[in-house]
């Protein structure tokens, strides 16, 4: 199967993920942790769950009481724990860019 994309927020957001693997975070936390908007990330978690590299579950609370609605919590799964890895090892990230200064004697 191929795997996703590695754009940039993919990549925030899987190491969002992977920074405590074994965590549930609901979608607003992962925005959070990656810097990225929930219009950013929750169509990327949609994505990643589609590969099967995540799980999600609905919060089983009482709406009324809380005050809020239930919340969607997303984990990686083994599987996408090994997978996450590896894609980000592979991903392309651009250096930060750095302006050349001439050594001493040329100019």
């Amino acid at each position: 199967m191929p795997e996703p994309r590695m754009t940039i927020p993919t990549q925030r957001v899987l190491e969002a993920l992977l920074d405590d693997p074994q965590r549930e975070l609901y979608g607003l936390e992962i925005g959070e942790a990656a810097g990225l908007r929930s219009g950013t990330v929750h169509p990327i978690l949609a994505r990643l769950e589609g590969y099967g590299w995540l799980a999600s579950r609905w919060e089983d609370i009482d709406t009324g009481a809380q005050g809020r609605p239930a919340r969607r919590y997303y984990a990686l799964t083994a599987d996408g724990v090994q997978a996450a890895r590896a894609a980000l090892a592979r991903a392309y990230r651009p250096a930060p860019s750095r302006r050349l200064r001439p050594q001493l004697g040329e100019a």
